[in-house]
């Protein structure tokens, strides 16, 4: 059974309240650690009385060459590290059993409340539920506790003790007779589903929702007995568990050497008891005694869990819930209270008197703030005097113009527009074609490259004209500021004067290719059309022989921007065209 000792150390006054504890004796550290202390005291003094009695000085002297390397080397020892991670793993190991034993109080009330019925059968129905559940985890405890499995042995004692029926015990039997190596804790609760089942098609449970609710209840019951099944077959690595035994034992072997007592040692205390080397002992090995007793908390340690107390509670609280409180409740009356609502306080007695508390208040609580700071202070919403000052100092600047300015189609972008929407693609390898392909005057081109883009000068002396103009800087409200919708063709279209010749291409200025050899042209006897050619007109052209017709009325020396001979606008001109009319009509 569990030692608990929580009521002497509800209040800590005096010297200190763990001190009392140190007088326990059951479940205490002496009566897990004295048996292989004695052990160790007992070798240690075996080993001192050797080398003082036994050995003469030669011997003596090889003695104390063993005992300075052991204390040398015994460091080296990782104790603390293995044993602190080792008992981490089993203290929460040791806790997760304990949350995982299932408990059917919720079980119970969910049958009470929705298995309705106060005659004969609504009764047995509900009693049969609860005990094949209080079976189950009875079964499961026998199986992973030796107290538990010496209450039980077997099937037979659940009858003598109430909760088999004879019947049960004959189909358990058979069942253990096909199907030897599982076990079968979970029968029970398949026998209570049934049951619950069968009260939803009497009408004694009202609704389909109440049956899942206590089928969900069922299931959690029986994953929770699985749970305490896995913990019993699955424990921590036995390789930990090796290491840190040997970790432990092989370092007291080791001491029983290296803090020996010897001649040339500085301390003469040892000579007759090793205070030191006790109190380490009992530390480091009552530590590994606490790992030994968390490891299985269903054993037989003075610090393992009731397990036999719990079955005796589970069937009394079951069949309390169920039969001898079901439906039973005691009259409905108005409360103390019925009139104020709510009380203010709870009484107290002369004894609990001294300990009346006061509401706790919120850590801010006592921070008061001064009235002359308690105004508010609210912060311009937009920023940009910084990225004003950015603007007339960097090489790239725009300019901003009024609303009513924007429709005249000037190059110039306003603050509040983006840069790709307000841009004049200007320097683009189409207009750049354009204009060294033009018949235009270079200086009258140069002139209106200028006048369109403008010099980096005259744009900053522009925006600074501009921000003079401002109130302030960062004043400005961009919501006033209208953006203009142009569409992506529109800004390709440079302001230019419509071509009055056509533009030179690269065939007109270098000529045709020269010709080449003829190349053998393969027949066919397939014609899809005939056409009426000129007796002297080759198939192929791209090989002509020397008396071959001069054919240059085929090449194309239309350019971008420019007309063909019968004095045709291309597409791209009345494309612009059309798009220079509708910015106008605008």
């Amino acid at each position: 059974m569990t030692v608990t000792y929580t009521a002497e150390v509800a209040s800590c006054t005096g010297l200190g309240c763990f001190l009392h504890l140190l007088g326990r004796w059951r479940g205490s550290i002496y009566k897990l650690v004295w048996i292989d202390l004695l052990i160790y005291l007992i070798c240690y003094y075996s080993l001192n009385l050797i080398y003082r009695l036994v050995l003469n000085e030669e011997h003596q002297l090889v003695f104390e060459t063993v005992v300075d390397y052991c204390k040398e080397y015994s460091t080296l020892i990782p104790l603390s590290f293995v044993l602190g991670f080792y008992v981490n793993i089993v203290m929460t190991r040791w806790w997760n059993q304990y949350m995982a034993i299932p408990r059917p109080d919720s079980l119970a009330v969910f049958v009470s409340s929705t298995v309705h019925g106060q005659d004969e059968r609504g009764r047995v129905m509900r009693r049969t539920i609860m005990r094949y559940a209080c079976l189950s985890v009875s079964m499961v405890f026998t199986m992973i506790s030796p107290r538990v499995k010496k209450r039980f042995p077997t099937l037979g004692h659940f009858v003598e003790a109430g909760l088999l029926q004879p019947g049960e015990k004959e189909i358990m039997d058979d069942l253990n007779t096909k199907f030897p190596k599982h076990s079968k804790h979970w029968l029970p609760l398949v026998w209570a589903a049934s049951i619950i089942t069968g009260a939803r098609k009497e009408g004694r449970v009202r609704d389909d929702f109440a049956v899942k609710t206590m089928l969900d209840e069922i299931n959690k019951f029986r994953s929770q007995c699985g749970s305490l099944l896995s913990y019993d077959t699955i424990s921590v690595p036995l390789v930990y568990t090796q290491v840190v035994t040997l970790a432990v034992y092989t370092y007291f072997l080791t001491t029983l050497m290296g803090h020996q007592w010897v001649k040339h040692s500085k301390s003469s205390v040892d000579i007759y008891f090793p205070v030191f080397t006790t109190l380490q002992f009992f530390f480091y090995v009552g530590w590994l005694k606490v790992a030994e007793t968390l490891i299985n908390p269903f054993g037989d340690d003075d610090d393992d869990f009731e397990v036999n107390w719990m079955i005796d509670r589970n069937l009394q609280m079951s069949y309390l819930i169920v039969d001898e409180m079901h439906h039973d409740y005691p009259e409905l009356v108005r409360d103390q209270y019925w009139d104020e609502v709510f009380p203010s306080e709870l009484p107290y007695t002369l004894a609990s008197e001294p300990f009346r508390e006061q509401h706790p208040l919120p850590s801010t609580a006592n921070i008061k703030v001064k009235r002359d700071e308690t105004e508010l202070f609210i912060p311009s919403s937009l920023k940009i005097d910084e990225m004003q000052y950015d603007d007339l100092h960097s090489a790239i600047n725009f300019t901003a113009k009024p609303s009513s300015l924007r429709r005249s189609g000037s190059s110039r972008v306003s603050i509040g527009r983006s840069v790709s929407d307000g841009m004049h693609r200007v320097n683009t390898v189409a207009g750049r074609l354009k204009r060294m392909f033009s018949n235009k005057d270079d200086g009258e081109g140069k002139d209106k490259v200028e006048s369109n883009t403008g010099s980096v000068a005259e744009l900053a002396q522009s925006n600074q004209s501009l921000y003079a103009k401002s109130t302030r800087p960062g004043s400005m409200r961009i919501a006033d500021q209208v953006i203009e919708e142009v569409d992506d063709e529109q800004l390709t279209i440079t302001q230019q004067k419509k071509a009055e010749a056509p533009h030179p291409s690269v065939i007109g200025l270098f000529g045709p290719p020269p010709p080449s050899q003829p190349v053998t042209v393969p027949t066919s006897n397939i014609s899809p059309f005939e056409f009426p050619m000129h007796p002297h007109h080759h198939i192929s052209k791209s090989a002509p022989t020397h008396d071959a017709p001069k054919e240059m009325d085929f090449i194309d020396n239309i350019s971008i921007g420019s007309v063909d001979a019968d004095g045709f606008d291309d597409e791209f001109t009345r494309l612009k065209n059309l798009r220079e009319q509708e910015r106008r009509s605008r």
